[in-house]
């Protein structure tokens, strides 16, 4: 469960950001913090160079580096894929030393870690590159954030710097994070399901009261997340069921021949 959740850290710690601060009033301070810096300041400057590039577009700049940024992190995504995946192959092991040892929780935590060993199984593995990127992602939301130029332009029909007056995007950010999501629910458990449901409102809430070049990175972010997911853990739950389910209905036909 609490590995699961940590799936959701660096979501939740933008929406706490966001909650808690307004960092579009906080001006660069790159001569007194090391945050500004180091991470705030070059990805700030990034998103001027590719504006430039591309006739003063911020909008298409977010876009740029959003997608640069997330196929930096990409690896950290795999081995988080890997690590997920070596643990979910050793559950039906868990299980059967849960049952055998019900009655023992220490005797059950001693064989639990023989068996992580000998399977060459590292529970925290999965963590570590959640909690790299969660600075990674934040920097980029406070370089959007705190950029002076980005909320004087405009993009489509929207003013960057200004709430979406049709409440399309927030729309999108939200569709989009339930998208994601849906593609995910094959990793989740019963419980974690909910959050298919509290994580969408929730993005279209702030949506709607963030200055758009906000919920456009959200958009552009949980876009790439489902492409991303879809060529990493394959089908979402309900597809691979389906085919499951005709999986073995072609066995049983088979074996009734």
């Amino acid at each position: 469960m609490t590995r699961r959740l940590l799936k959701y850290l660096p979501l939740t710690a933008l929406l706490l950001l966001a909650g808690c601060s307004n960092p579009a009033t906080a001006k660069l301070d790159r001569e007194n913090s090391i945050w500004d810096k180091y991470f705030v300041g070059p990805l700030s400057d990034t998103l001027d160079w590719f504006a430039n590039l591309m006739g003063g577009s911020y909008g298409l700049s977010i876009l740029v580096v959003t997608i640069i940024i997330r196929l930096i992190i990409l690896p950290l995504t795999l081995k988080q894929y890997k690590s997920s995946k070596r643990m979910q192959e050793v559950q039906p092991e868990i299980k059967k030393l849960q049952a055998k040892y019900k009655d023992d929780p220490k005797k059950v935590q001693e064989e639990t870690m023989k068996l992580f060993q000998k399977e060459g199984v590292n529970p925290l593995a999965g963590c570590f590159p959640i909690l790299v990127q969660m600075p990674i992602l934040i920097a980029l939301y406070n370089s959007i954030m705190r950029n002076p130029d980005i909320g004087t332009h405009s993009f489509l029909w929207l003013e960057l710097g200004q709430k979406d007056p049709y409440y399309i995007l927030p729309l999108l950010a939200a569709l989009t994070t339930f998208l994601q999501q849906k593609m995910m629910s094959s990793q989740m458990n019963p419980q974690m399901q909910s959050l298919m449901f509290i994580f969408p409102v929730l993005i279209f809430v702030m949506a709607m009261n963030f200055a758009a070049a906000l919920p456009l990175y959200w958009v552009y972010s949980n876009l790439f997340t489902v492409v991303q997911t879809y060529f990493i853990y394959g089908k979402p739950a309900a597809a691979a069921g389906a085919d499951a389910i005709e999986a073995k209905s072609k066995k049983s036909g088979g074996s009734k021949k």
